[in-house]
């Protein structure tokens, strides 16, 4: 299995300086499946200020970029540990260690 991330919205900003329709917040899913178990994990970074010579209008934005965006600003031990947690809750959801309910 991979972990598959997903761009649920980006928050954006109309004018920055000279700049119109600048990303701001990328809102992110990552999740993976095997079988009937599923994990998942949700939250929102924030992106640095809008750098005229390297920005991208947000027309032009892809969810490649949005991902890698979110991904940079996570940091890589930081993607590695959401990733190992999915797994973690997939093992979990095989072989639960825990369980809650009543008896009867």
């Amino acid at each position: 299995m991979a972990v598959t991330w997903d761009v649920v919205a980006l928050d954006a900003t109309k004018t920055v300086g000279s700049l119109s329709d600048v990303i701001t917040t990328v809102h992110w899913t990552a999740s993976d499946s095997d079988g009937d178990h599923t994990g998942s994990s949700y939250g929102s970074v924030g992106l640095a200020d809008a750098d005229s010579s390297s920005f991208t209008a947000y027309a032009s934005v892809t969810k490649e970029n949005a991902i890698a965006w979110a991904k940079a600003v996570i940091g890589a031990d930081q993607v590695t540990a959401i990733e190992t947690g999915i797994a973690a809750q997939i093992t979990e959801s095989k072989t639960p260690t825990k369980t809650s309910g009543v008896p009867w």
